[in-house]
This record gives structure tokens, sequence and C-alpha cells, in this order.
């Protein structure tokens, strides 16, 4: 879930939501044309559209809650949609390097793994994965040797980026707390773009340590401190009060969480740049692709579902 505290995508198309540690897009001294006469209202300083942009999440984050808290498993069904359209802008972005991945299998995989996890177990979703795998090689066959190796590697790397990391979302929603363990991850990630976001344009302005400078341009040390602080606070609360676990326990999953988070947006900032492309997608304005949106969930999910297994016992919370 990246998000984006300058604005512009760092590549330089379109607005971005908050994407944690990044600094903002306006630097001091540097001129803006000032907006035509009659034209709309300008973007905020942060140079995007921040009502927009405010509520699709809030539109997004109102359907989690929406699934979580009735039926739990018609959140399953909600995030295999994102994942389906995370994975065509996947392909999408593959394309224009040539690379081509075969969708179908990989997202009839994709949902079988899912599915497994949720209702089958880790054993049935490890076997989904197998067969998926052993899918994607037999259904890229017809196309010829050319580029088969790059086809089916850059397949296996979808499969495992997005569907199977997003099994782990099922594992922790299977339990019967499962909605508060998946909505207490939820809640530790966006909180690591938040806290990044309003670091980046406050503390990040006046003195700016650049954290990644060749993957990420604009993420800085001060946005870091942000999602940190944040996040603790949010683990700290989430564990006590949602599954009543102990202070440490909620220090220490929001520690891991932003470092999950933070990593998630790196990786997907460095498969834009390899791509050479400015953007996954633009389907939610104010925001980018979906996919954009999904890069720091699918890092923090294993680790949260490590972390809860471990501190809190099935059904305790």
């Amino acid at each position: 879930m990246a998000t984006d505290p300058a604005g512009p995508s760092e590549t330089g198309q379109g607005p971005q939501v908050p994407n944690g540690p990044e600094i903002p897009a306006s630097s001091p001294g540097q001129e803006h044309d000032p907006p035509e006469p009659g034209s709309a209202k300008p973007p905020s300083r942060t140079g995007r559209n921040l009502p927009v942009a405010i509520g699709v999440g809030a539109g997004l984050g109102g359907l989690v809650l929406l699934t979580l808290l009735t039926v739990k498993a018609t959140f399953l069904i909600y995030m295999g949609a994102a994942i389906i359209v995370a994975l065509t802008e996947l392909a999408g972005a593959f394309g224009k390097r040539a690379i081509a991945i075969p969708l179908i299998p990989i997202i009839a995989g994709g949902a079988a793994m899912v599915t497994c996890m949720y209702w089958l177990g880790a054993q049935a979703a490890l076997g989904a994965l197998a067969l998926t795998l052993i899918a994607v090689l037999a259904w890229r066959l017809p196309g010829g040797p050319s580029g088969y190796v790059k086809d089916v590697t850059a397949a296996v790397f979808a499969v495992i980026y997005l569907p199977f990391l997003a099994t782990f979302v099922s594992a922790m929603l299977s339990p019967a707390d499962g909605p508060r363990r998946v909505l207490t991850f939820i809640i530790l990630t966006i909180c690591s773009d938040i806290g990044g976001y309003f670091a980046g344009i406050t503390l990040g302005r006046g003195g700016r340590h650049l954290m990644a400078p060749v993957i990420s341009p604009k993420k800085t040390w001060e946005g870091f401190a942000g999602s940190v602080v944040a996040c603790l606070i949010a683990g700290w609360l989430c564990i006590t009060l949602l599954l009543h676990g102990h202070v440490w326990q909620g220090l220490l999953t929001g520690a891991a969480a932003v470092l999950a988070a933070i990593l998630g947006d790196l990786v997907e900032s460095v498969i834009k740049r390899d791509l050479d492309i400015k953007d996954m997608g633009t389907l939610l304005p104010g925001h980018g692709g979906l996919l954009e949106r999904l890069d720091s969930l699918l890092m923090v999910a294993p680790v949260l579902w490590l972390l809860l297994y471990l501190f809190i016992p099935a059904g305790q919370g």
C-alpha cells in the first residue's frame, strides 16, 4: 500500500496516495505556475487532489469493514477481486517490456490458493500453489521456446508476489477471531502510510535526509520515523484492545509491521523502475493503480500472520 507524501509518483506521472516516508514534491524555492483564471481548485501542497484521495480510501476501507464485520468469508471475495485487478495491472506492466504472463492459470490458481487456505488449511493451499506453477509451465508451451524462460519466470514471480502472499490474509481470517486479526493487520499497514505521510510533509520539509534515493528519491528518514511512531502506537492499541495481548507484543508487532510495509513499498518502486514505467495503473482517482495500494499489505501479511500466530492463540483474541 504505497503512499506518497509528495504527490506525483516518483517517476512523475499522476498523483498517488501518501506513500510512507517520502518527501514533498515541492522544494523550498521551487517555482510553480499560477493557476489559470477560472480553473478548478489547485491540488494541495502535496501535489494531489487530497479530498478525492481521502474519499477513495474511505470507500475502500468501508468495504473492508462491511465484509469483515458481517459475513467474514465475503472479505475473501473482496480480496480476490483486488488481487485479480492487481494481477492485470502487473501483466500490463510486464507487457511493456515484451514479457507475457498467462493470466488465466494464475488467476484460477490464485483463487484456489486463497480459498484452500481459508477452508482447508496450509497443506491444501500448498498443493494449489504447486498445481498453479505446473499449469503456468504447461500453458506457455504452445508459445514456443522464444522467451519461454523469461515469461514463465515472470509468471512464477506474479504467483508468489500476489496470490501466494495473499493466502496469509486468508490464514489470519480463518480463526473465530479472524476479523479482528485482519483488521489489526490493515490498521497497522495504513498507520505506516499515514505516519510517514504527515512526517514527510512536516519534518521532511525542513531537513530532508533521503532514505533510498536510487529506488525512491522522495523517501526520507523523517517520514520513516513518523511511520515507526504511528505503527508502535497502533500496534500497542490493536493488540491490547482488539486481541487482548500484552503491550510488549503490540510494540513488537508494530515495529515488524512498519519494516515490512516500507519493504513492500520499496519493492514495488524498484519493480516500476526496472520496467521503466511511471505507474502500475490509474484505476483509483488520487491513488494510482490498485497494486500500488496493495504493495505494503502484501509484505505485511505474512509477518503479521506469524506474529499473531505466535502471540495470540487462535480464538483467544
